[in-house]
């Protein structure tokens, strides 16, 4: 099996849980099969760009985190990139104010963490 058709099936199937959604939710959001939804996941399925488009919009992320290689990363750069991904997917639903006030936590959190208790 191609290993980019691996590498971009488990990226979907990482981003589609961080998002929370199901194989048939995001079949649903994509409006293709929820089989075909899993065979794209584990790289069985030699897909298109038009469906590769598909699943990058209904997940709404930018194209390039499908693309991303987890195997050369440490843990720590592996759990910050998962981390990254829940973050996303939190906030991809939110208006422009309410990201704005998550911004403001985070940066509080960020400042919490560089102080030792």
């Amino acid at each position: 099996m191609p290993e980019l058709r691996l590498l971009v099936g488990e990226r979907i199937r990482v981003i589609r849980k961080a998002k929370g959604l199901t194989q048939l939710q995001l079949a649903e959001l994509s409006n293709l099969d929820d089989a075909y939804i899993g065979a794209v996941e584990r790289g069985e399925r030699n897909f298109t760009i038009d469906t590769l488009e598909k699943i990058h919009t209904a997940l709404q992320v930018d194209v390039t985190h499908l693309f991303r290689n987890d195997d050369v990363k440490s843990k720590d750069e592996i759990a910050r990139q998962q981390a990254t991904d829940e973050f996303i997917a939190v906030i991809s639903n939110l208006k422009s104010e309410q990201i704005e006030i998550v911004k403001r936590i985070n940066k509080e959190l960020v400042q919490a963490f560089s102080h030792p208790l």
